[in-house]
């Protein structure tokens, strides 16, 4: 079992930029493909990013792609978000999720472990 917790949200200005990390617990983080997810108000799971466990992989969401960038450290149990030319629209509840499947996905439901989520906040 692996436990995820989010960090690194707040509040910042379009245009802005921010990290956001993933710290896991439990056995085997490196076997799990990591993905980000988000919640706006009033909206459903949005796919955003996914690492295989290697790196060697990444895939995005349409709406982030170029601007956003996924990595991982197995080393430090960590994945990360960078989050960069944010936009209004970025608002959300930003979720951290490991699958087991051993390959990038960008389902919700092949994802096994969730975090709590960590608020980010873009004003205009």
């Amino acid at each position: 079992q692996v436990q995820l917790a989010e960090s690194g949200g707040g509040l910042v200005q379009a245009g802005g930029s921010l990290r956001l990390s993933c710290e896991a617990s439990g056995r085997a983080f490196s076997t799990y493909s990591m993905g980000w997810f988000r919640r706006a108000p009033g909206a459903g799971r949005e796919f955003v990013a996914a690492i295989s466990p290697s790196s060697m992989t990444t895939y995005y969401g349409d709406s982030v792609k170029g601007r956003f960038a996924i990595s991982r450290d197995n080393a430090k149990n960590t994945v990360y978000l960078e989050m960069n030319r944010l936009k209004p629209e970025d608002t959300a509840v930003y979720y951290c999720a490991a699958s087991d499947t051993g390959t990038v996905v960008a389902g919700w439901s092949q994802y096994a472990y969730w975090g709590q989520g960590t608020q980010v906040t873009v004003s205009s």
